[in-house]
């Protein structure tokens, strides 16, 4: 009897272990599931334009036109500043950049935002979407320090008109595109790899249409936001603040230099160049500062800056071929030529 009773509790006190160890185990593996599960973030989920889901495929007929137009448009610019010996200049490979540039930043959004709003086609995986954020942020800056260059360009043209075939050659164009390539790859690697290096726990889902870097990284779960945030902040404002101080400069001397002159007819031809230049300038940072401000409003409307954001990157290099070729008799001669057209002096 005793014997039995001494089995009966070595097997209960057996069957107590077992049980525990094996709520244990069981606690266990759910705490390890849900250590690996807060770092399996391995895509995200682009959702689009925020507060319109359900009809923002809409959108997708303009932003298709807007950016077919950006493509044949830039294309076009290319083809005329090749055809033309009168156009193999300075100031017109530059232009030629800024077409090779805009295409490339428009490429860059709009084949996954159309593909978002026709197929619905919302997951980008995780190297897809740093690989965007940093293509976005490189054409953007290259856009900017190509602005710079052309600034550089109508300063010596109009300030220095006697240096200016000395200054402004082949190789100047070379150099200075080269070395704006050079800076714009490096300086904005930061970005994507401080954002691709912060922690994603369960949140994947993203409102916007494209990789921006402060919609991805509003999802992480780091303790210290703060100070990347800070970095990337400074980083970027230092890069298009710099572009837009040296720009602002040239401008303000190219004025000084046209009030000097006694001829209003000279000063208005002189102003003349620059005029498209200007208009595109003007665009390109006044959307830029706009989408900043906005951002800080965006938990109440935050459909603004997202929409200001896709039209910033998709409007200019639409824009900017137009404008040059309107503002610009070479570039309209060349175009007369390409379309079989007759060219009627101005």
């Amino acid at each position: 009897m005793n014997l039995d009773n001494s089995f009966s509790n070595i097997v209960r006190e057996i069957i107590k272990k077992s049980n525990s160890l094996l709520c244990h185990l069981v606690k266990f593996q759910d705490l390890r599931n849900f250590n690996s599960s807060k770092f399996q973030v391995s895509e995200f989920i682009l959702l689009g334009f925020p507060g319109i889901h359900s009809w923002q495929h809409w959108l997708s007929l303009p932003l298709a036109l807007l950016y077919l137009l950006a493509l044949s448009a830039n294309i076009l610019i290319l083809i005329i500043i090749n055809r033309e010996a009168t156009l193999h200049q300075p100031k017109y490979y530059f232009l030629g950049i800024l077409a090779m540039v805009d295409m490339g930043l428009a490429t860059t959004i709009m084949p996954k935002i159309l593909a978002i709003l026709w197929f619905n086609a919302k997951v980008i995986s995780f190297p897809q979407c740093f690989v965007q954020m940093y293509a976005i942020h490189c054409f953007v800056a290259m856009e900017s320090g190509i602005f710079v260059c052309m600034a550089i360009d109508r300063y010596v043209a109009i300030c220095r008109p006697l240096r200016y075939p000395s200054i402004i050659t082949g190789s100047f164009v070379v150099k200075t595109t080269v070395f704006m390539a050079l800076r714009n790859s490096l300086t904005t690697i930061p970005t994507p790899v401080f954002a691709a290096q912060r922690q994603y726990c369960s949140k994947n889902q993203i409102e916007h249409c494209l990789c921006s870097n402060l919609g991805v990284t509003s999802l992480s779960c780091d303790d210290d936001k703060t100070v990347k945030s800070i970095y990337q902040l400074l980083l970027a404002w230092t890069l298009m603040g710099s572009d837009l101080g040296l720009i602002i400069l040239s401008y303000a001397l190219i004025l000084q230099s046209v009030l000097k002159l006694n001829s209003a007819e000279a000063a208005s031809k002189a102003l003349s160049t620059c005029t498209s230049h200007l208009i595109l300038i003007l665009f390109f940072y006044t959307v830029i500062i706009v989408i900043s401000i906005t951002h800080s409003a965006a938990t109440t409307i935050p459909l603004i800056p997202v929409l200001l954001n896709v039209l910033h990157n998709v409007i200019p290099p639409a824009l900017n071929p137009m404008v040059y070729a309107l503002k610009n008799k070479e570039l309209r001669q060349g175009l007369y030529k390409i379309l079989k057209l007759d060219f009627k002096g101005n």
